[in-house]
């Protein structure tokens, strides 16, 4: 057991005991991540890992500070984007717990998505015992080189004396900018080792102070712009700037795009939000000032028409080396927000009036454009419908996580969230199976919030089987579902190209609501969109996982400019 010489510090900010711990490397370990705020651990269970389990199963037992849950899922993918969600949600680095080899590798493509969305995690392998290493011991694999390349950091901790500081380690990088997921691995027999060591403190590092010559450039571009562009991306939520950046956009009257995680900054509805009229916001602006986001495929790679470009970001890495930039800063992005916003009051207040108005009538345009669609009553069932039944019915707290091609971009057309933290998408890696992780997440972070998960038919495949993870957690989500019956984003693409599909159909109408309740959820198809509604009132009164399995057209692909190329 892991045995604490001294009581807890009351004034240790994570709740973590002050002195000397002791115990098993597992003991260990879930002590390390106590103290930097974890509380769940997702896993699949392996006996190389079993440590960590003892580990948590004891906090639950000893009564000194918050426990930690121990949830297991039915495919290491789902524990590790269950963690990098987790992650995404609390801005506290989520927790994997994965067995060696293919428990490991089933991982990657979380922790990769997690690298190109600076999603904050640790991610514990297993390894084969160090006594055997090199004579063919049970999934003996040297992880780290695998891992390294999509990865903050990825090491072994070689023995039970270095769990305690490498564990440390791990989570200080996981959660300080630019954040990402760290990876390390333990070898089986120095896992059921003993050590002890200084308690940790569970501090994290702050943000680098931005150069305040760079505020005073940018704001120097914003006072001379008539038609500037604000664009607020994750990162802007990661760094916890979400309040100063808000108070900048009301304050100085900035019209704003939101993407990724910074959905919800500038509240859904708010005369200053612009992202309906995307398209006039950034072909015809004369500055553009990108927060908290790469300018990457998404963003048109940091060309906006004839504008200038100004890029900030939480770490010097992050900021764009391949845009042409008029400036650019880096660091805390509070300090940022705020000092942009005391340079801005010190100088004549811009002229931005009417582009401010010409922006908003965009938006009202656009919002008339969406109606048609959004109250369709076509057959085979416009994706659109779905989102004109289920905007309305979505709270203020709302988590909404999309796992999907189209039906996930048309969600990102129509879904504006009401508060920041409620969004969860691909993000720039494009990864789909992350939904049913990601659900799981949500549920545990926001208890007493609606939890939506959006998942195209192709999507679902990857993880639905993660169902039963959500039953026997008792942990209740609305599941909507865009089934067209095909892998809609190639096969629209590939017709362009071709004049024919291939690889591109899936079994028409499948009824995947039947696979929920065969896992012990519930759910129905709906086909006549004048059902659409009532169904989703069923799923948000049912209090359990619920499928609104919802037939669509496949004709009906969601207009994009890019291809991500």
């Amino acid at each position: 057991m892991t045995e604490l010489t001294d009581a807890p510090a009351a004034d240790d900010p994570a709740g973590g005991p002050a002195g000397e711990v002791a115990g098993h490397s597992g003991e260990l370990a879930v002590a390390v991540a106590r103290a930097h705020g974890v509380q769940t651990m997702f896993t699949l269970s392996g006996a190389h890992v079993f440590p960590m389990y003892d580990g948590a199963v004891r906090t639950q037992q000893e009564g000194q500070g918050p426990p930690v849950r121990l949830l297991d899922v039915r495919h290491e993918q789902t524990a590790a984007f269950a963690a990098e969600a987790t992650g995404k949600l609390t801005r506290v680095p989520g927790l994997a717990v994965l067995t060696a080899g293919p428990g490991v590798t089933n991982g990657v493509s979380a922790i990769a998505q997690a690298q190109f969305a600076g999603s904050p995690m640790v991610v514990v392998g297993g390894r084969a015992p160090q006594s055997r290493w090199g004579t063919g011991s049970l999934q003996e694999l040297d992880q780290p080189p695998i891992v390294a390349s999509v990865s903050k950091h990825a090491a072994t901790l070689p023995t039970a004396g270095d769990v305690l500081d490498g564990m440390d380690h791990a989570f200080r990088l996981a959660g300080s900018s630019h954040r990402g997921p760290v990876f390390v691995d333990v070898p089986m027999d120095e896992f059921f080792a003993s050590s002890s060591g200084p308690a940790p403190s569970g501090e994290r590092d702050r943000g680098a102070e931005p150069d305040p010559d760079a505020i005073a450039t940018i704001a120097r571009l914003l006072a001379g712009a008539s038609r500037p562009t604000l664009i607020l991306g994750t990162d802007v939520w990661a760094d916890g700037a979400e309040v100063a950046a808000l108070r900048l956009v009301e304050t100085a009257g900035l019209p704003t795009i939101t993407n990724g995680m910074g959905r919800g900054i500038v509240p859904g509805g708010h005369p200053l939000l612009v992202t309906k009229a995307r398209g006039q916001a950034l072909k015809e602006p004369d500055l553009v000032v990108v927060v908290g986001t790469p300018l990457d495929f998404r963003l048109g790679y940091g060309v906006f028409g004839d504008a200038r470009v100004v890029h900030v970001a939480d770490s010097a890495a992050q900021v764009s080396q391949h845009a042409t930039l008029a400036a650019s800063a880096h660091g805390d992005l509070t300090t940022f927000f705020d000092g942009l916003l005391a340079a801005l009051e010190r100088g004549p207040k811009p002229a931005w009036g009417p582009w401010v108005t010409s922006l908003q009538d965009g938006v009202a345009a656009g919002v008339e454009r969406d109606r048609a669609l959004l109250t369709a009553e076509a057959d085979p069932i416009h994706p659109a419908r779905i989102y004109g039944e289920l905007v309305p019915r979505l709270a203020d707290d709302a988590v909404v996580i999309g796992d999907g091609g189209d039906f996930v971009s048309f969600a990102g057309k129509y879904v504006e969230p009401q508060r920041p933290g409620g969004w969860l998408d691909p993000g720039p890696y494009g990864c789909l199976g992350a939904g049913l992780g990601a659900a799981i997440a949500a549920r545990i972070a926001r208890p007493s919030a609606q939890v939506v998960l959006l998942l195209g038919d192709g999507a679902a495949g990857f993880s639905l089987m993660d169902v039963d993870t959500l039953v026997r957690h008792d942990l209740p989500v609305v599941m909507v579902m865009g089934n067209n019956s095909a892998w809609g984003l190639e096969k629209g693409p590939m017709q362009m190209l071709y004049g024919y599909d291939v690889a591109a159909d899936l079994a028409p109408r499948t009824a995947y609501d039947g696979v929920v309740r065969a896992l012990g959820g519930a759910g129905e198809t709906v086909t006549d969109p004048r059902q659409i509604g009532a169904a989703l009132d069923r799923a948000f009164a049912s209090g359990v996982p619920y499928l609104v399995n919802v037939i669509t057209d496949v004709e009906a692909a969601y207009p994009r400019a890019t291809f991500g190329i």
